[in-house]
């Protein structure tokens, strides 16, 4: 959890963008001037006790400037002006925290999993045994403070509770009103009033649950954990002498060649240079279903090869592959705290003052003003100290952030910060760009129309023939429909011909490959051909004329069509509510029909990206919260002005996965009603985590003022909540949590 500002990285590329970024903020500014970042790792910093504790001893420290938490990594980042930092790693060891100096790459990974020592579970079973033969022997005797009862007590507080009596004591010397110092403060108090099984049960309760909630901590670090688990230690490589030997993936260097066999993992990014195989790309893009791979395509590390043999050249190393990227982002949103943590945070920080005080009052102003006992009252008091703790109420929400951010990476969806995760529970507008994002960005051939007998297959060889001279978009798309390069037909005299199309000899007769101006001038055009040509541009698609010197021989069609699941995506938006637009510089009858095929709520065609960005203000005054689709440089000032920047097809993009708020790491448009289904449960928990914590102590607080709450109750009702909140973050991770609604 970082307490320093952040600014908001937009997704976009290119000086477009740059003009329309928004200053940093002046907090940040002074952070980064003339400073200098350390890491270090706490093991034992778990939770916002600890946090509260450091901030006390370090800030205010002669240069130190800012601290940065991620509680989830137990990473503390310290920015400060100083030549060496002995004073500060001696300072966080005189509070009981070992710091230990990390990268600046350190991530969850290096956090150590909770577990305990022998002597450590040995000591705590004694602890529970004396605590527990103390409450029996006060129930069986009727008396508290026996010689007996109170030696098991003492022996209980001994074994399972010094940890946290020395925690007290650091507290106290530190001024810091913590979890740790209001148990020490109830357990003395409970011994001051001859509770002395109530005292040793307290702590032995608070020290188990302080385990538990470390382990449930655990799993949310887990998570992490396992994404890092995804690729390899080691790959298969070709040596120089070219043979093949196991190395270490540090070890492997771009342009090297790796072997991957059936069933292993790609160690790193490349390109594949000879073999074909399916690919399972699921836990980079989410993909439920394998990809087909051949040489020229793209994998990725960590994705799972299905069958064949595949040779990978090598492009990046293992800290530039995407897989390291979607780790990084991640550890880094860890630190970025979104609106209700923030909420939640300065809540907190006068909610615990304010509770002990008014356990203060309950144990002075009853016994002074009205003459009650002094005992009852404070006794009560006590228990109001044990669950005023709000550690439930702020560990609630980077758990659950963190589940989500953590759960839609595993579906394809990597999403910056925990800020944009809440704000697509707000989304009310979504703007998409058309091409490259409903359509698939490149013309593929739709239509051959043959004008006489002529086979489908024999005019896209004469076509392809034709065009394979040509680099023009049509052109490749009408060689890609047709045959293989080896069948075309030689053609003779080849001619280019400016603004209509190209000409060319085969097998001794002329053909003719143009658009509706060449068939003009050569006098083809029948009534017939001329109504196919215009109910074809009514279907925004591009035709091209086959013909001899004498006759139209066929017409084939190209557009850029739409993606196989663009209108399910649309309708799925439109059932969560979302009004959907769309924003393209393409001309208006094309972007018309290309909005009613999906079911777009609104076009806006003929849009420069200056009006895409006027468009963008004016969704956002007349809707609030909008977001933005896009893909090319000419939507940058248009998603820098959305609330949410959504990038599309990012797998691989250095651009796109470093700047965007959210990217969908294929080309699967239904991962954005995936990512606001995941946004609105992430909202739900939210809510009900902070009720839940928020509720159990207002009960507990009337509980303790009618006298009908004991000390370990409150101990089980504090460590209760903790471990709700957690867990039901944690739901978040279940495989449905980022499911997209059916349409």
């Amino acid at each position: 959890m970082s307490n320093t500002v952040e600014t908001k990285a937009k997704c976009c590329s290119g000086s477009a963008c740059a003009s329309m970024a928004r200053p940093a903020a002046p907090a940040l500014l002074a952070v980064a001037a003339g400073t200098s970042s350390a890491k270090y790792r706490i093991q034992n910093m778990d939770c916002p006790t600890e946090e509260r504790l450091i901030r006390n001893k370090l800030e205010g420290m002669h240069g130190v400037v800012a601290l940065d938490f991620n509680l989830m990594s137990r990473v503390l980042d310290v920015h400060h002006r100083l030549d060496s930092l002995d004073a500060v790693v001696h300072a966080l060891k005189s509070i009981g925290m070992d710091a230990v100096a990390v990268d600046a790459d350190a991530d969850a990974a290096g956090a150590d999993a909770v577990s305990l020592s022998v002597r450590q579970k040995l000591l705590l079973g004694l602890s529970g045994a004396c605590a527990v033969a103390a409450e029996v022997g006060a129930w069986i005797s009727h008396t508290d403070a026996s010689p007996a009862i109170i030696a098991l007590a003492l022996v209980s507080i001994a074994a399972g509770g010094l940890p946290t009596l020395k925690k007290g004591w650091i507290a106290l010397k530190s001024f810091t009103l913590n979890i740790n110092f209001l148990m020490c403060l109830a357990v003395f108090g409970a011994v001051a009033i001859g509770q002395w099984p109530e005292a040793a049960m307290v702590i032995f309760l608070f020290a188990v649950a302080e385990l538990i909630e470390s382990l449930s901590l655990d799993r949310a670090r887990n998570a992490v954990r396992g994404l890092m688990q995804l690729a390899p230690d080691s790959a298969s490589v070709r040596s120089a002498g070219g043979e093949w030997q196991t190395l270490p993936v540090l070890a492997v260097k771009v342009g090297d060649l790796l072997r991957v066999k059936p069933g292993e993992r790609v160690a790193l990014d490349g390109v594949v240079a000879r073999g074909e195989s399916s690919v399972n790309q699921a836990p980079i893009t989410g993909e439920s279903m394998p990809v087909p791979k051949r040489a020229g395509d793209v994998v990725y590390a960590g994705t799972i090869n299905e069958n064949g043999v595949l040779e990978v050249t090598v492009s990046a190393d293992s800290a530039g592959s995407t897989l390291a990227k979607i780790i990084r982002v991640i550890e880094e949103t860890q630190g970025k705290q979104a609106p209700t943590q923030r909420f939640v945070d300065n809540f907190a920080r006068y909610y615990t003052p304010a509770v002990v005080l008014m356990a203060l009052l309950v144990a002075v102003v009853p016994p002074l003003w009205m003459g009650a006992p002094f005992a009852a009252w404070l006794y009560k008091a006590l228990v109001m100290l044990v669950i005023a703790c709000p550690c439930a109420l702020v560990i609630s929400t980077p758990v659950t952030l963190v589940s989500g951010l953590t759960a839609a990476a595993r579906r394809g969806i990597l999403i910056k910060g925990g800020q944009f995760l809440e704000a697509g529970s707000q989304l009310k507008a979504l703007a998409i760009d058309k091409t490259g994002t409903l359509t698939v960005g490149r013309p593929e051939v739709t239509d051959v129309e043959a004008l006489g007998d002529m086979e489908r297959d024999a005019i896209l060889l004469l076509a392809a023939s034709l065009d394979a001279n040509s680099e023009h978009p049509l052109a490749t798309a009408i060689v890609k429909a047709g045959p293989a390069a080896a069948a075309h037909k030689a053609v003779a005299k080849f001619e280019a011909l400016p603004g209509r199309g190209v000409k060319g000899e085969i097998d001794g007769q002329t053909y003719y490959l143009g658009n509706q101006r060449l068939i003009e001038e050569m006098r083809l055009m029948s009534p017939a051909l001329e109504a196919l040509l215009r109910r074809m541009q009514g279907e925004a698609k591009t035709a091209m004329v086959l013909a001899s010197g004498d006759a139209a021989l066929a017409v084939i069609a190209v557009a850029d069509v739409l993606r196989a699941d663009a209108a399910r995506a649309i309708a799925r938006l439109n059932g969560l509510g979302i009004a959907t637009v769309m924003l393209t510089g393409d001309n208006a009858l094309t972007a018309q029909r290309i909005g009613a095929d999906v079911g777009i709520s609104a076009v806006k065609a003929d849009l420069l990206p200056e009006h895409k960005l006027d468009e963008i203000r004016q969704l956002q005054a007349r809707y609030g919260v909008v977001g933005m689709l896009g893909d090319g440089v000419n939507d940058a000032p248009a998603l820098a002005q959305a609330d949410v920047g959504f990038a599309m097809g990012a797998a691989g993009s250095d651009t796109a996965i470093e700047t965007a708020d959210v990217a969908l790491m294929d080309d699967d448009l239904g991962k954005l009603a995936g990512f606001i289904a995941l946004s609105r449960k992430t909202r739900r928990i939210l809510t009900q985590n902070i009720g839940a914590a928020l509720g159990i102590k207002a009960i507990f607080f009337m509980l303790a003022l009618n006298g009908a709450a004991t000390l370990w109750m409150a101990v089980f009702a504090d460590v209760g909540a903790s471990l709700l909140v957690v867990f039901n973050g944690l739901r978040l991770l279940s495989r449905d949590a980022a499911k997209p609604p059916s349409a």
